[in-house]
């Protein structure tokens, strides 16, 4: 079985995790609010899309937000299928302009 995610989503979703790689700790560490909402926003999603409780996804550091991310993605369209890519896609390019 192939992934749920959407290959436009995908590609985005890898410029972002490449371009996260390449930043300075100290510019990650400030960048870091940005993405931990989104990675939240999305597990939140998932939640709702499974009818649990949100539950807060916990801060494991810069090492290891971009896989939180990957994950979330995965997961939003996993438990959403037919969800429109675009809004998912549109918030990953944000994130990765203001990286």
């Amino acid at each position: 079985m192939g992934s749920p995610t959407p290959h436009e989503v995908s590609d985005e979703l890898r410029r972002v995790v490449e371009r996260w790689h390449q930043l300075p700790l100290d510019h990650a560490l400030s960048r870091m609010p940005s993405v931990r909402v989104l990675v939240q926003s999305l597990a939140d999603r998932v939640a709702e899309a499974r009818g649990v409780a949100a539950r807060p996804v916990p801060d494991l550091g810069p090492a290891a937000v971009m896989d939180q991310l990957t994950v979330m993605v995965f997961d939003v369209f996993r438990a959403e299928p037919g969800t429109d890519p675009t809004p998912v896609a549109a918030e990953l390019a944000g994130i990765r302009r203001s990286l």
